[in-house]
């Protein structure tokens, strides 16, 4: 069976936790809830094994309170891996647990990036091996809509197979919550063109979407989804899929990122970091 790695975090704004416990019953996915602690003991005047003393304590009583709130959505702790982890380093350690067999891993979402501090979830953004799912505070319902979304110029094989992957894994998720899945397919018109008067932005979409029909119809075919649930609309790209998913009501988006890393992530980002900074609700991120 594989598992669900489920970040646990402040007891009051944790919204990791139950809808984690949720996706895990739901997909039949083992659950493994990891809670992290960290505080500089080095300040303390004490020896090691009185440090040792207070981080063992410390770790306890996270790991005490930690089980009520498992127990609490789940009824009973059983069958439910706790880990406490003393850890400075968050996104590093989660990236190199998650590097076995884990479905996903599941994170409150936070918007906290600076121009000198990186938060956690875009760390995890463009480090994580496995699937990325960043939840809101809107709660997942039965019978709601997840909304994936593809690149339809993605002209290297790496992006290609990215696109199946999430239409296969928008599928799985809407089949495992009983809900209905959407594509979403945006042209994105080249607005130096367009304001230069150099192509009408109706007309090129237009034609653009004749293009494309070929592309729709052979990924509908490599996902095994109807060509009627791919949705193709114009507009720049991150803005039309925030409108789309919030039109919609969608409470899951399914989307890829190219994963920057360095320099180079933060002046180019990507439009999953894009989107993220919009959207109020769940989001699946995968990359290739």
């Amino acid at each position: 069976m594989s598992k669900l790695l489920i970040i646990a975090d402040i007891e009051d704004k944790c919204l990791a936790t139950p809808r984690g416990l949720q996706l895990a019953e739901a997909m039949d996915l083992k659950p493994e809830i990891v809670a992290f602690v960290y505080t500089d003991l080095k300040r303390l005047k004490l020896d090691a094994k009185a440090k040792a003393g207070v981080k063992k304590q410390i770790i306890s009583e996270r790991r005490d309170s930690l089980t009520k709130r498992i127990e609490k959505y789940a009824g009973s702790a059983q069958g439910v891996k706790v880990n406490v982890i003393w850890s400075e380093d968050v996104a590093q350690w989660i990236c190199k647990r998650a590097a076995g067999d884990y479905a996903a891993i599941v994170k409150t979402r936070h918007q906290s990036e600076s121009v000198g501090h990186l938060s956690t979830d875009w760390q995890l953004l463009r480090e994580a091996p496995v699937p990325l799912l960043l939840v809101s505070e809107k709660k997942f319902k039965k019978n709601a809509i997840i909304m994936a979304t593809v690149d339809l110029d993605a002209s290297s094989r790496e992006k290609q197979n990215l696109n199946i992957e999430v239409l296969l894994t928008a599928r799985h998720y809407a089949e495992m919550l009983e809900a209905e899945l959407t594509v979403l397919c945006v042209i994105d018109v080249p607005t130096v063109l367009s304001d230069l008067d150099l192509i009408d932005p109706r007309t090129y979409a237009k034609n653009r979407q004749w293009e494309l029909q070929p592309v729709v119809e052979k990924l509908a075919k490599d996902s095994g989804l109807p060509v009627s649930a791919f949705k193709l609309k114009r507009g720049p790209i991150a803005k039309t899929i925030v409108s789309e998913a919030n039109a919609k009501r969608a409470r899951l988006v399914v989307m890829g990122t190219v994963g920057r890393r360095g320099v180079k992530a933060k002046l180019m980002g990507n439009t999953a970091e894009d989107v993220l900074a919009l959207l109020c609700m769940d989001t699946l991120t995968l990359k290739p």
